[in-house]
């Protein structure tokens, strides 16, 4: 299997398919095509895989278009048999479900930081930041009432782990970790493992 995939290093949503293609010891099938996605200046390039201009963007070898993390993720695993995302049952829910909390987080925390560093300083809507940072928060203190067993490696364990290591990345002021430190534990454990070490950010 060969798949070619629009990617940014600092991107929390690529790291995660990045993170799925380590454990499934497939990351060196991918082909890595630089992009410049950005919210305002668009990257045409990625668009001939999504329409969003968006990344993660893959296409497979016999050109099918994948997007997003989500799509993309469950594509390797279900292509590999390779257990990240669990069969119908209970254990499914519960992986889909801190998967779309991590999601929900990260869609928060980004909106804050384009506002602050996209949008020019006298249209910045200081209600809206408090917001989404009340939703930051919040994901948070869901995500230490549930955290993950220790040797769990499946896609809700992979993307809280993307959601919080952007977080210490892109806010490193953001004091999260004194406020739920059974999460901040979990997550710096997890973090250690090759996977993760090998696909943490960089500007």
């Amino acid at each position: 299997m060969k798949l070619s995939l629009y990617w940014g290093s600092a991107s929390p949503y690529v790291r995660k398919v990045m993170i799925t293609a380590h454990l499934l010891q497939i990351e060196e099938s991918i082909d890595l095509l630089d992009s410049a996605a950005h919210p305002t200046e668009r990257d045409t390039a990625i668009q001939a895989f999504n329409p969003l201009a968006k990344v993660p963007a893959a296409q497979t070898q016999d050109g099918l278009a994948l997007y997003d993390s989500r799509v993309i993720c469950e594509y390797l695993d279900s292509e590999h048999n390779g257990g990240i995302f669990p069969p119908a049952g209970p254990a499914r829910w519960t992986a889909l479900r801190r998967q779309a909390l991590a999601d929900g987080l990260l869609d928060a925390a980004l909106l804050t930081r384009y506002e602050t560093l996209v949008r020019p300083e006298e249209l910045r809507w200081p209600l809206w930041l408090e917001k989404q940072t009340e939703k930051v928060m919040d994901a948070l203190g869901a995500m230490e009432a549930d955290i993950p067993e220790a040797d769990c490696q499946d896609i809700g364990a992979i993307s809280y782990a993307c959601a919080l290591g952007w977080l210490n990345f892109r806010f490193p002021d953001l004091p999260w970790q004194e406020k739920r430190p059974a999460l901040a534990h979990w997550h710096a454990v997890f973090e250690e493992t090759p996977a993760l070490i090998a696909t943490r950010p960089k500007a």
